[in-house]
């Protein structure tokens, strides 16, 4: 490819062979290569999803691998860690296998299983987390995510587990006593509508539990959708004591207030829920200072009828991977909190250093291609040709957001071109 933007300098050319990058430099060229014009386009090493939910096997109506693979690559991604809330749960070898199978059948994108830290998610006992890790999918990263592993003794038992072979205990943060019923953020607008509401305490007691113990063990913690202002500076006071734990921040945190659920459009009932402004400010800020380690989609696929109901029938989650980049330019690029080069780090670096995932986050000469070329001039209103998964519940339907993924490379393999998803043959 010819005169992208790359990170650090005006522009470059990038040359790919054999699903490596061979070379990049300026002037650049092959004898019968196939030239990709990227002029003004910004080029991120493969975008990493660390939070996915792919649904597969077991709920196959909501999303597959490979309707989700391509929902990835659509949005610039090159590896998604699967969540494991599947059926069966991804609590043995032999599941967390199946995904990692599938995922290599789909080619869009990699699929990394995440485990389940307890059997069935249920936070009685510990899963097979050792032979996951020694299966061939490799699992380094743990969660029950969905559910919170409620009991402190269960937490450390997983947290001191996992540091026999570098894992990560990716933690659900939400007292399930405190959030019963709960239906939306605990606050004015809960009051004014009469919904059960969420408190900000219910994530945040389970954070200050859960650093404390990962700085007992000296394992490493990462918490899922951190949500709040105090979590922010739960974070920011841990790391300050050398605590090991990261954070994730969802696009849609970063964004959207609880003043949306005021005409109860189902499409905005997520799990952890949407906060107040002073959250969204406090996290974006946290996410600019390092606090919050990095963004996380947490792509939560439903069918129709899931979302087309009552509010308090609705089932929680949204689709994000098409949509994810965009966000993250509007609420953090757009505001001149992050540059490109930032994004890279929050969206592709980190994520792929927390999973212990090789081979991505890397545009250097001899790294695998997983490159993700976009268009930051480009805008339009996000609509459902934008998706490609299975479902729709989507937040940003009919919403302006800037730029547009143009290319997207998976070792070597382009999965979009000229933003347009491609037909990969079997």
């Amino acid at each position: 490819m010819s005169g992208v933007q790359l990170l650090g300098r005006d522009s470059a050319d990038i040359v790919i062979e054999n699903g490596v990058i061979a070379e990049v430099g300026s002037g650049l060229s092959r004898l019968g290569a196939r030239v990709i014009d990227a002029a003004g386009l910004v080029a991120l090493p493969g975008l990493v999803d660390l939070h996915t939910h792919l649904r597969e096997p077991g709920f196959e109506a909501s999303e597959t691998v490979l309707t989700g693979t391509r929902a990835a690559a659509a949005g610039g991604f090159t590896a998604v860690f699967a969540m494991p809330n599947t059926q069966p749960v991804a609590d043995t070898a032999g599941v967390v296998e199946q995904e990692l199978a599938l995922g290599e059948a789909a080619r869009y994108a990699t699929v990394q299983p995440i485990g389940a830290v307890t059997v069935g998610q249920k936070g009685e006992r510990l899963a097979e987390l050792g032979a996951m890790a020694a299966s061939r999918a490799r699992v380094r990263v743990f969660s029950d995510d969905g559910f919170c592993v409620w009991d402190p003794l269960i937490m450390r038992r997983a947290l001191e587990y996992v540091k026999a072979f570098d894992g990560v205990i990716a933690q659900h943060a939400q007292d399930p006593r405190l959030t019963e019923g709960a239906q939306m953020n605990e606050g004015a607008v809960s009051a004014e509508l009469g919904l059960t509401g969420w408190p900000a305490v219910a994530e945040e007691s389970i954070i200050a539990r859960d650093v404390l113990l990962a700085e007992h063990v000296g394992s490493r913690l990462h918490v899922c959708h951190l949500s709040t202002a105090g979590s922010v500076e739960l974070i920011r006071w841990a790391k300050k004591r050398g605590i090991r734990v990261t954070a994730e921040v969802t696009p849609h945190h970063l964004l959207l207030t609880d003043e949306l659920v005021r005409d109860y459009d189902a499409r905005y009932k997520v799990n952890p829920p949407l906060r107040r402004e002073e959250d969204v400010l406090a996290v974006r800020e946290g996410l600019a200072d390092g606090t919050i380690d990095i963004v996380a989609t947490d792509h939560a696929p439903h069918p129709a009828e899931n979302k087309a109901c009552e509010w308090q029938a609705a089932a929680n989650g949204m689709v994000g991977l098409e949509s994810a980049l965009r966000v993250v330019h509007q609420s953090m690029v757009s505001t001149g909190m992050l540059d490109w080069a930032d994004v890279a780090r929050v969206m592709s670096t980190t994520p792929a250093q927390i999973g212990r995932l090789d081979g991505f986050g890397s545009l250097t000469s001899g790294a695998p291609a997983h490159i993700t070329l976009y268009d930051p001039s480009a805008e339009g209103v996000f609509t459902e040709s934008d998706l490609h998964g299975r479902s729709r519940n989507s937040p940003y339907l009919g919403r302006e957001l800037p730029g547009r993924v143009q290319w997207t490379i998976h070792g070597g393999t382009v999965t979009v071109a000229d933003g347009d998803l491609q037909e990969l043959s079997a």
